[in-house]
């Protein structure tokens, strides 16, 4: 069906932006309800990272990526919680599938943000758009216990401010036609590509408002933005023709990372806590449908400086036994000072799809998949493993 459109506008605010709330933390309370209303956050304890933390939190002054070391310093009272390995992309597969009711164009940009377009769902008027839009946003609280905020509008560009600006629990839908009236009094700093280095650059030269853009002429947006300054003008305007494309690009690697509470010289405890990475982000690859060809595993030292050492296996793999294997010679190829380490992280490049052809002269192979099937949907849903390897009984080094 074509869209709907007048002259190269659409005539209804057919793009959605979804952009799920504090996602991490809002996943982790859906496991512990007792927190939900405190400051708390997600990250590394001492010597790690907010990766994600509540409004509560953030409004005592901690962000995202603010140590945590500094985190616990501006809010004494900030519960931190560990990341839930599996839980976060689990999730954010079923919050896009509820989107996938609504539309088949679902755009997903990354984990807890991405784009749906209406245009082919046969919606005449902008109140049919909004209360379908709302029952969306009120299926995804009700089915999985986290909030999101849309931003409803004829384009991306328009979509995305408008779900960032009215967070959390944001809706906020944008008629076509009014893009540059809704935009005019926004803070400069909503425009992509304004940071936060620019925005007081801008200020000082007297743009503090999007509408201050249009009120410049050609000549003074170009001495303020060179060569670009059709392109922020253009944006002030609320003018994108971005298209909603379905689906997302699959992801090019998968890592993870582990700051420990103190530096850890003892080289059997490095190398338990890098095979768990590795039994954390397998089931991920398989689940995904993908097989990994390459790991690369990176220790830092006390001082930050980091080393590393990466080898590829013959044909890609999503089972783990061919990547133990290469753990212990990774290891001590990146692990060269005889100095304790601060943080170790695994990651998985040269991500491929499957041969399933191949299969049939590889039986071996092929019942080890079938049982890491079975345990990765007997582990599936649990903060801590049901089913667990060896090497991960031991104790975390962040505990």
């Amino acid at each position: 069906m074509a869209l709907p459109t007048i002259g190269t506008t659409r005539a209804l605010p057919t793009v959605v932006h979804l952009d799920a709330d504090a996602f991490f933390v809002s996943c982790e309370l859906v496991l512990k309800p007792e927190l939900r209303g405190t400051k708390c956050a997600v990250g590394g304890r001492e010597r790690g990272i907010i990766s994600s933390a509540s409004y509560e939190a953030r409004a005592c002054g901690v962000y995202t990526p603010m140590p945590t070391k500094q985190a616990m310093k501006v809010c004494p009272d900030l519960v931190m919680l560990p990341h839930t390995a599996g839980l976060y992309s689990r999730v954010s597969r079923r919050m896009f599938d509820l989107c996938e009711t609504l539309t088949p164009v679902v755009q997903r940009n990354s984990i807890d943000e991405g784009y749906l377009d209406l245009a082919m769902c046969g919606f005449r008027s902008v109140p049919e758009i909004e209360q379908a839009v709302r029952a969306l946003q009120r299926r995804i609280g009700d089915e999985l216990q986290i909030t999101a905020s849309f931003g409803v509008a004829a384009n991306k560009l328009v979509a995305a401010i408008a779900s960032k600006a009215h967070k959390p629990r944001g809706f906020k839908l944008v008629p076509a036609g009014t893009e540059a009236a809704y935009l005019a009094p926004l803070p400069i700093g909503v425009l992509p590509g304004v940071g936060k280095k620019t925005e007081p650059r801008l200020r000082a030269r007297g743009l503090a408002r999007v509408g201050d853009v249009l009120a410049r002429t050609d000549d003074e947006l170009e001495a303020l933005f060179g060569g670009g300054w059709r392109e922020v003008a253009a944006m002030a305007r609320g003018e994108d023709d971005r298209e909603v494309h379905p689906g997302h690009e699959d992801a090019k690697s998968y890592s993870q990372q582990e700051t420990f509470g103190h530096d850890i010289a003892d080289f059997a405890e490095i190398e338990r806590v890098a095979k768990r990475m590795v039994d954390e982000l397998l089931p991920r690859i398989r689940a995904d449908g993908k097989r990994a060809r390459t790991m690369t595993v990176k220790v830092r030292y006390p001082g930050m400086e980091d080393s590393s050492c990466g080898r590829s296996l013959p044909e890609a793999s999503d089972l783990e036994a061919p990547f133990y294997a290469l753990m212990r010679p990774l290891l001590r190829a990146a692990w060269t000072k005889k100095r304790p380490l601060r943080l170790v992280s695994v990651r998985f490049s040269g991500i491929e799809d499957p041969a399933p052809q191949l299969e049939m002269f590889d039986e071996a192979a092929a019942k080890k998949r079938r049982l890491a099937a079975v345990l990765d949907r007997i582990n599936a849903g649990g903060r801590k493993p049901v089913v667990r390897h060896g090497h991960q009984l031991g104790r975390s080094l962040t505990e």
